[in-house]
């Protein structure tokens, strides 16, 4: 449980999501990314529901949320679908528009969602990630040193989970470490690292993780690709937030990509690893409770 946040269970029609919500105002949904869930919001969602209605669901193949078998087609964990969740979890609290914010794989949702669903969005956050397609195609040595697991998680199954499931605590702890600044375990919190574990020793959830990059390398890329050439863009003002020893950084002008694809960008740096809300958590707060507390959308 993350502090002063309430739980249930919430069904979209296609799958069951675990939702926190508390706080209230304008809503804003904050969507995790991999390999983590809902906890990895635990040090700003408390400060970010002083002013905001926040929702906080665990992607489908998380948490608590319910981990459904991959198709053929790597359909299922698509960033479609997934977004298409978030629709259904809106429909399911009456709420017509949102404000949403993601990290990582939530943030590969939340700019879907902002594509599929442009009625829906206010305002669009995004932390520590670039468009899928433009990440592929940034690939330099270097990179796909860092990024190993884009092609790792997605090779067939059940290869990853086999070798995962060997020791899924120590794979994860090895992950969240060495994607921080300090290689360490100590930005996370007990109980979210315990949560990391149980999630990857379970082994569906550990599949829904693996078809979540499935989806990547395949049908999200396409999708990313279609949409490029096709000239569509994200009608939403988007602020963008990347690490200065994250992944984007890589890409030499993370911001630059963002602008292909969304009109109204403003972006910002921080002093942190990939996992910036647990290891700069105040600089994650600068960024977006200004942001997502403008006039636009307010009303």
């Amino acid at each position: 449980m993350i502090s002063g946040f309430s739980q249930s269970t919430v069904d979209t029609g296609e799958v069951r999501l675990s939702v926190h919500r508390a706080g209230q105002g304008t809503p804003l949904i904050l969507l995790h990314g991999y390999p983590q869930n809902h906890h990895c919001w635990e040090k700003v969602a408390p400060a970010l529901a002083k002013h905001f209605d926040v929702i906080i669901p665990d992607l489908r193949g998380y948490g608590d949320s319910d981990a459904p078998p991959d198709d053929p087609g790597h359909r299922t964990y698509s960033k479609r679908q997934m977004a298409a969740d978030i629709v259904g979890l809106m429909d399911q609290l009456g709420l017509q528009k949102a404000h949403v914010l993601g990290h990582d794989r939530g943030g590969r949702v939340a700019y879907r969602f902002a594509l599929d669903h442009p009625d829906r969005l206010l305002r669009l956050g995004i932390i520590e990630i670039v468009p899928t397609g433009d990440f592929w195609e940034a690939w330099s040595a270097e990179l796909a040193m860092k990024a190993y697991h884009w092609t790792f998680l997605a090779q067939p199954a059940p290869l990853p989970e086999r070798m995962i499931g060997a020791d899924p605590a120590g794979y994860i702890d090895w992950t969240l470490a060495s994607w921080t600044v300090a290689k360490s375990l100590a930005a996370f919190s007990g109980p979210a690292l315990a949560s990391y574990r149980a999630q990857a020793a379970d082994p569906a959830h550990l599949h829904a993780m693996c078809a979540d990059y499935r989806a990547g390398a395949t049908f999200d890329r396409a999708l990313d690709a279609a949409d490029k050439a096709a000239g569509r863009q994200i009608s939403a003002p988007l602020h963008f937030l990347w690490a200065n020893g994250g992944f984007p950084a890589q890409t030499g002008d993370p911001a630059g990509l963002w602008r292909a694809w969304v009109p109204q960008v403003t972006d910002a740096s921080c002093s942190s690893g990939h996992f910036a809300m647990e290891e700069a958590p105040d600089e994650v707060l600068a960024a977006f409770v200004p942001f997502f507390g403008g006039s636009l959308g307010k009303g």
